[in-house]
């Protein structure tokens, strides 16, 4: 009877081992689905909650507004006070014109007191040639002896304290974005650790395909589809840009966050 017993114990015993290794395997696989379950929930709660109210480029480029600089009368060059990468600021002279012509100009209007006085004093005072705004010389022509003619472009000036960023957004992006709304951004030339920080200024009125000089025709028999972009001019705080100066051209990625202003 003991041994009947037993024998019944050790059987029973037997059978409990593959249940529980059984159980402990449905455990680990419910753990496993549950965690499956969680991460599919975590990324789509970032989809909806982050993702979707924030439209990203790295399409993205530095501009300003450059002031070109032309002479308004002719005469030969005397002075270029300026070069290449110097730093201007508004009133600071730029080039001077031999003043002699426009002197004698003057002395014979005066003599004369034609009609023609006061054009020979504009013409004089415009033998100086001033910044007409804080920037950095680029594309420097005028060279001293030149003869130049009104209208001849002798200089540009760019006004890297009030550069902005011209982000290419996708066509399927745009949707949210409206003027106003927040953005940050970063640049190549400082990497991730610096961040700018601006608002959409504008939309642009169309895509750069159709201001091309050579639009694309697209009522052809071989058509395929080619997703456009529309230039976002975002504005920067113009802070952020004293403490890290821009360039024009430089390449940003821009963010903007679409929830912020409806």
């Amino acid at each position: 009877m003991t041994d009947i017993t037993a024998d019944a114990l050790d059987f029973r015993a037997a059978q409990a081992k593959p249940s529980r290794k059984t159980s402990l395997r449905r455990r680990l696989l419910a753990g496993l689905a549950a965690s499956v379950v969680l991460s599919g929930l975590g990324y789509g709660a970032y989809d909806v909650f982050i993702a979707s109210r924030h439209v990203a480029t790295d399409d993205a480029y530095v501009g300003a507004q450059v002031a070109q600089i032309n002479s308004e009368i002719s005469g030969p060059v005397q002075q270029v006070m300026v070069d290449d990468t110097q730093e201007v600021h508004k009133g600071d002279v730029l080039v001077v014109i031999d003043p002699a012509d426009a002197r004698l100009a003057l002395a014979t209007a005066e003599a004369n007191y034609r009609a023609a006085l006061d054009k020979a004093r504009l013409d004089l005072s415009r033998t100086v040639i001033r910044a007409p705004m804080d920037g950095i010389v680029s594309q420097r022509k005028a060279q001293i002896g030149q003869n130049v003619q009104p209208g001849q472009a002798l200089m540009t000036i760019t006004p890297i304290a009030q550069a902005y960023v011209d982000a290419n957004f996708k066509e399927g992006q745009l949707d949210k974005v409206r003027v106003g709304q927040p953005s940050e951004l970063t640049s190549d030339l400082y990497g991730s650790k610096i961040v700018y920080h601006g608002r959409v200024a504008g939309i642009g009125g169309g895509t750069g395909s159709a201001f091309a000089v050579i639009p694309a025709q697209n009522a052809t028999g071989n058509w395929i589809k080619v997703v456009q972009r529309l230039p976002v001019r975002i504005k920067l705080d113009s802070r952020e840009l004293k403490a890290h100066p821009l360039r024009v051209g430089l390449s940003m990625t821009a963010t903007i966050d679409t929830d912020a202003v409806r």
